[in-house]
């Protein structure tokens, strides 16, 4: 099955629709798949949800589709960095739904995993249980409460990756794994941008995160330029 496709418009034909739910990695702005996002905003789809842990920066990552006004819903867990997320969200213009980040990596890969449900203590006694099941179960600590979370199955799960085979086996690098693996698994269909493809069989079986398996479509996106939400500089010391 060829699965490298020559950009990333080619790699999302005939995938994308309105209304579509898309699990989206990355961790702040490391492991974004910025390429397949910029195809995503292109193509004019709308009222778009993503499950993400953030929204990008303004006009980066997720960002760039908030500033067009293509997403609907944002199911994340931080939030901090978009102003104009911040705006939508408090002028009533973009529906959040707020998920501790644990949770949020969790229900992604249960999701993959084909589990619908599972019960958590995160979240008990707040804002994050109203509106959801709790249960009384015994533990260690005795009986407790826990709120039932549901698991993500995305119409499409995009993602970014440092070094791929050519048959789609995955490497991440560092902190883009955090999010990236997870989000890839609970897509129905998962088209990933890297940075490198190398012959198959090239990669170490034991540092292959990901199996090709989940992978359906690959792009190469290199080069990249690396994005830093804050720059933080010292004083130079006088001479």
């Amino acid at each position: 099955m060829q699965k490298l496709f020559p950009d990333a418009a080619a790699a999302l034909d005939g995938l994308l629709h309105d209304g579509m739910l898309i699990a989206s990695g990355g961790f702040g702005l490391c492991g974004v798949p910025e390429r397949l996002l910029k195809a995503i905003q292109d193509s004019g789809v709308k009222e778009l949800t993503f499950a993400s842990n953030n929204a990008g920066i303004d006009n980066e990552g997720i960002g760039m589709l908030l500033r067009s006004r293509q997403v609907k819903k944002m199911i994340s867990s931080y939030v901090g960095e978009n102003k104009e997320f911040e705006r939508q969200y408090l002028s009533g213009e973009l529906e959040v739904e707020f998920c501790p980040q644990g949770t949020l990596a969790e229900r992604m890969r249960a999701g993959g995993a084909g589990i619908p449900g599972f019960y958590t203590k995160t979240g008990v006694g707040t804002q994050v249980a109203e509106g959801k099941e709790v249960k009384s179960f015994d533990g260690p600590n005795g009986t407790e409460d826990f709120i039932l979370e549901h698991g993500i199955f995305a119409d499409l799960a995009i993602v970014k990756a440092w070094k791929a085979d050519e048959t789609g086996n995955l490497m991440f690098r560092k902190t883009a794994r955090n999010f990236n693996l997870p989000a890839a698994t609970c897509g129905k269909f998962c088209v990933v941008e890297v940075e490198e493809v190398v012959p198959a069989g090239a990669l170490e079986p034991d540092c292959i995160h990901l199996p090709g398996v989940y992978v359906q479509r690959m792009i190469v996106g290199a080069p990249y330029d690396k994005k830093i939400e804050f720059v933080t500089t010292r004083e130079r010391e006088a001479a």
